[in-house]
């Protein structure tokens, strides 16, 4: 822009007031063209904002409820937007949806669906239906899809622009199949998540209309204040922070001596702001405990009372402090004030600041699924990324954090008999090596709904998806890797990270390239496989040891090599694609040799002692499809 200077003093000395403007209008268009770059493509990637204010009046008789919902929507993007779309989640449980059909239909089908859905009566179904929608005061044209309202705007949203969308609507909750739903298997009357008309998500790459036939979500940023009006005898746990704990009691209060009814209600108002979803529970015999964790947020734990749930959830607290305390360290420090660990739904099912949980449970399980929910606090409440196409950065990620996290609790001894391992991911690489070899592995590119069967959606996004980030520690050294999770955390919070925003940072983090990893391991269903083919002595008392690559994925080595006078060496053989080597491990010292071209099949140690034994990845860091050609010994025949 410097440069243009000059040439616009003398311009305006000489040309015409009509001219004048033409010039002034070409700065504005470089000015948008400016901001456009920005804000389309850095760390300040735009994204659009909501305000939700909700209030919701329950008919428990019916298990119906009535909705006026307002949303002031805020159009970040630089494009002009003609419609809007809502997603309708409850219009899933009907015969012959779409996710009915997709249920009775794959492989695989879930146990907790299967043909379940095609066999609800109407008044077992759920619905949303939409009564009213004006934008601005205008009313809009509108159509049902399935689980997609499809709306035509009464005006344009320019860009910058705030428009306000007012709707009236009524909803039925369907008997608990799938996450939400009224009357669960422990007898929990209302788990109510993906239970009203959300906005749809619309960023860099276009609107996120996708019908719900069970998987994975994407969401709006944004702030969400909502009342619901309910018979007085239920206890209601939700996301956000209470507003009225003196006028509903039942332990958010210090006193019920305020509790106001009205009609036979009581309403309860939370605020949740900062977040892109919003879920509630409701049950007439829930009880809450409240803990204040080592940092000052509120732990709430909400479940029925009986001989299936005292004992365990009694310890739940205590545990849930000392993992806040270690997810905290490790992944970046937790935002938001409050969180609540809910009975409910159908297994365990994560929220912002709260998670839906069965709570029937040993231990173990109880803990383990309470660690699993609330990790996903960091990998997608907020770190949001879109879980439909990356289930990967979301359950993976999780998973990666809640076993590094409970076996932490293992080595303090929170777990009863359950003791740590030295190899907690062992489980995890050895399942999806079995997974492997049934030659269903499919890409993780492939998007959340689109899978061939349940079973490689869950193993590529829950294991793959951890190995990931197992195998990516491995590469980078653990002291580089650590630094790089919280570098992740605080550049992206809040916002919508992408596979790349991720990798890039881990590549300035360690001053390596790291492309070549992400491409392999999400985009095909590659893997390594390494041997060590013989070791060669001469004359001189010179070895060498030669290594093969006998896979489809290049990956760098750690190779220990034992001599024969009792001592050992471990090398690390960088990737050229690298670009570097590993960083710091925290416990382990390399001897680093020269990179290995990915084109070059054979590679060669060259030592100065006779050797008794080579391990390729002693530790078992990495994916290998072959471990029985990892190891040479003395007197192996090639």
């Amino acid at each position: 822009m410097g440069g243009l200077l000059p040439l616009k003093r003398t311009y305006l000395m000489h040309k015409s007031h009509e001219q004048i403007h033409i010039m002034k209008y070409i700065y504005f268009l470089l000015g948008i063209l400016a901001f456009s770059a920005v804000h389309g493509q850095g760390a300040d990637r735009w994204q659009q904002h909501v305000n939700y204010t909700m209030d919701i009046d329950m008919d428990v008789s019916k298990h119906q409820f009535d909705g006026k919902q307002t949303i002031e929507y805020t159009n970040n993007s630089p494009d002009t937007l003609k419609k809007v779309y809502y997603h309708l989640y409850f219009n899933a449980f009907q015969p012959n949806s779409m996710m009915d059909i997709r249920s009775r239909t794959i492989v695989d089908p879930d146990r907790r669906v299967s043909t379940r859905i095609s066999q609800l009566t109407p008044e077992e179904i759920g619905y949303h239906q939409i009564k009213s929608l004006t934008q601005d005061g205008q009313p809009t044209i509108y159509r049902v899809e399935g689980t997609i309202l499809e709306v035509a705007l009464a005006k344009a949203i320019m860009p910058g622009q705030t428009t306000t969308l007012q709707m009236d609507f009524h909803a039925q909750v369907p008997v608990q199949i799938r996450r939400s739903g009224r009357d669960n298997a422990e007898g929990i009357d209302y788990t109510m998540s993906q239970w009203y008309p959300k906005l749809s998500e619309y960023d860099y790459q276009g609107w996120h209309a996708n019908p719900y036939i069970g998987r994975e979500f994407h969401g709006v940023w944004g702030n969400f204040d909502v009342t619901i009006h309910i018979p007085e005898d239920y206890v209601v746990a939700a996301s956000g922070e209470i507003q009225n704990p003196n006028e509903v009691g039942a332990g958010y209060a210090a006193s019920d001596s305020g509790v106001k009814v009205t009609n036979g209600k009581k309403s309860w108002r939370f605020v949740a702001k900062n977040v892109h979803d919003f879920a509630w529970g409701a049950d007439r015999d829930y009880k809450v405990v409240s803990k204040r964790a080592y940092n000052g947020t509120m732990m709430y734990f909400v479940y029925q009372p009986g001989q299936r749930t005292n004992e365990n959830w009694e310890k739940l607290p205590e545990i849930m402090d000392e993992a806040l305390k270690y997810m905290n360290g490790r992944f970046g420090k937790y935002p938001y004030p409050v969180y609540n660990f809910v009975q409910g739904g159908d297994g365990g099912m994560e929220y912002p600041m709260l998670t839906f949980i069965t709570g029937f449970r040993q231990l173990g399980s109880l803990v383990g699924v309470s660690v699993h929910e609330w990790m996903h606090s960091w990998y997608q409440m907020v770190l949001g990324t879109n879980e439909s196409l990356y289930a990967w950065m979301d359950e993976g990620f999780t998973s990666f954090g809640s076993t590094e996290t409970m076996n932490h609790l293992r080595k303090l001894g929170m777990l009863g008999a359950s003791k740590p391992s030295p190899s907690p991911f062992e489980g995890t690489y050895n399942g999806y090596l079995s997974f492997v070899e049934s030659g269903r592995d499919e890409p993780l590119s492939t998007h959340a709904d689109h899978f061939s069967s349940n079973r490689a959606y869950g193993v590529g996004s829950y294991t793959k998806g951890s190995i990931f980030m197992r195998q990516l520690e491995y590469i980078m050294g653990e002291e580089p890797f650590a630094k790089g999770l919280h570098r992740y955390f605080n550049t992206w919070k809040f916002k919508h990270p992408n596979p790349n925003d991720f990798i890039r940072v881990m590549e300035k983090t360690s001053g390596l390239e790291l492309d070549w990893y992400k491409e392999y391991w999400i985009n095909t269903t590659h893997h390594p496989d390494y041997a060590v083919y013989d070791v060669e002595g001469d004359s001189a008392g010179k070895y060498k040891v030669l290594l093969v690559n006998e896979g489809t994925m290049p990956m760098p080595l750690d190779v220990l090599v034992r001599y024969k006078d009792g001592t050992a060496e471990l090398f690390n053989i960088p990737l050229r694609i690298m670009r570097g080597e590993k960083g710091k491990d925290n416990i382990r010292t390399f001897s680093y040799i020269p990179d290995w071209p990915w084109t070059h099949p054979v590679y060669t140690i060259e030592v100065n002692k006779e050797v008794e034994k080579v391990e390729i990845d002693p530790e078992f860091r990495m994916i290998d499809t072959n471990r029985e050609n990892n190891t040479w010994t003395v007197g192996t025949t090639p």
